[in-house]
């Protein structure tokens, strides 16, 4: 999709919610009210919207049914989307795209969630009641091997058979996002963490323990994407959006020589930085999708901040928390702060991008790259902001 002279794409409004343990309200509404919130960040009327796109999620608590919540009509662009944890990254491509392109002026994408229920535990949010699946699935669920745990724990585990990596490795990624969730007035976990306490933590689902997990959290997140031009007569400071990829390797439930090993990270990451015209070295704050500490390890290795292998050592290091050389999931992320989906990583790149962040704001912070993860390391999304113009 070709961009109009003269036309380019810029974040000018972000919504957050209440996230968290917050009851009471379902997927729907939290996206309803996460538009509005973005909305009116950045100083616009919902029905200055003419495009809309939503991201289901797994528990497809919300669909394209959101326009008629929201009041809005006439719509240049309507339609669901859905790359998993990717699917924030490809969100925002494709209104960047509908934006340059003219097909649309001002496009809310957006994401709801409501897995918690108060009163039923944590771990059963996702997949309580569910049959055994047929075929092989159902093979593998006999094994024990099912879900997201599971499957990951295996990813991971291979990484550790090939690399060395250790548990105590994955121990210092968790320990530093705890670190700057404890500057982040909407991160759910906000007690200091040791090492000693990630050690010491339950299994879920070896060679993962309790903190090398994501957190399950309600609410909803949505981002308003217009042109630049626009943008900057707006209420917020303009983000600007350098380059986005993109990556589906289509090895799930395959064998695969490199699964655990390599990502669609690195294509992904590729094409950002090659549409871009900039190189790892010129990013300033990583907002890395972590669904779990070992998906931080391995993506730290395909984007080039360390070499293949080394994410443990580079981890176990000190480089990543808030007195660290490198700024990754400086919100605290999905580990610390809320899990929604791939708009976790992208609210937070946006703060930073602005220069919102308070607390835990980074100095420089010229270009921020967001990684988006879905599936089973099956889907991959990557985005770079800048307050700059490109």
């Amino acid at each position: 999709m070709g961009a109009r002279a003269g036309r380019r794409a810029a974040i000018a409004g972000l919504g957050i919610t209440e996230v968290g343990k917050v009851y009471g309200r379902d997927s729907k509404t939290f996206a309803a009210d996460a538009v509005r919130l973005a909305a009116a960040d950045a100083g616009l009327a919902v029905t200055d919207i003419d495009g809309l796109i939503v991201s289901s999620g797994v528990m497809r608590g919300i669909s394209i049914g959101l326009q008629q919540t929201l009041g809005l009509t006439d719509l240049a662009l309507l339609t669901e989307m859905q790359s998993y944890g990717a699917t924030a990254g490809a969100m925002v491509t494709t209104a960047c795209m509908a934006v340059e392109s003219g097909m649309a002026e001002v496009v809310a994408c957006v994401f709801g969630d409501a897995p918690l229920t108060q009163g039923r535990r944590t771990g059963a949010a996702y997949g309580g009641g569910r049959s055994a699946p047929p075929g092989w699935r159902g093979m593998m669920a006999a094994a024990g091997i099912s879900g997201a745990n599971s499957m990951y724990a295996l990813a991971a585990r291979r990484h550790m058979l090939t690399y060395g990596t250790t548990s105590e490795q994955f121990a210092h990624i968790a320990v530093a996002q705890r670190e700057w969730a404890l500057a982040n007035p909407l991160a759910q976990m906000r007690t200091p963490m040791t090492i000693e306490d990630h050690q010491s933590s339950r299994w879920v689902a070896e060679p993962f323990r309790l903190f090398d997990c994501c957190l399950v959290s309600n609410g909803g997140v949505a981002v308003i994407v217009t042109t630049a031009e626009r943008a900057a007569t707006l209420r917020q400071p303009p983000v600007h959006v350098l380059g986005w990829g993109q990556s589906h390797p289509g090895h799930s439930l395959r064998r695969s020589q490199d699964f655990g090993l390599v990502t669609g990270a690195v294509r992904s990451g590729a094409t950002a930085f090659g549409m871009a015209g900039l190189s790892v070295r010129d990013v300033d704050v990583f907002e890395l999708y972590d669904c779990y500490t070992f998906t931080v390890l391995v993506s730290l290795e395909d984007y080039g901040l360390c070499a293949k292998g080394e994410g443990g050592p580079f981890a176990a290091s000190g480089a990543l928390g808030p007195a660290g050389s490198v700024k990754v999931n400086t919100g605290g992320g999905q580990l610390s702060g809320y899990y929604l989906w791939g708009m976790t990583p992208m609210s937070e790149g946006i703060i930073q991008a602005r220069g919102q962040g308070g607390e835990r704001q980074v100095d420089t912070h010229d270009v921020v790259l967001v990684s988006g993860n879905g599936g089973v390391l099956d889907h991959h999304s990557t985005t770079l902001l800048s307050p700059h113009a490109p």
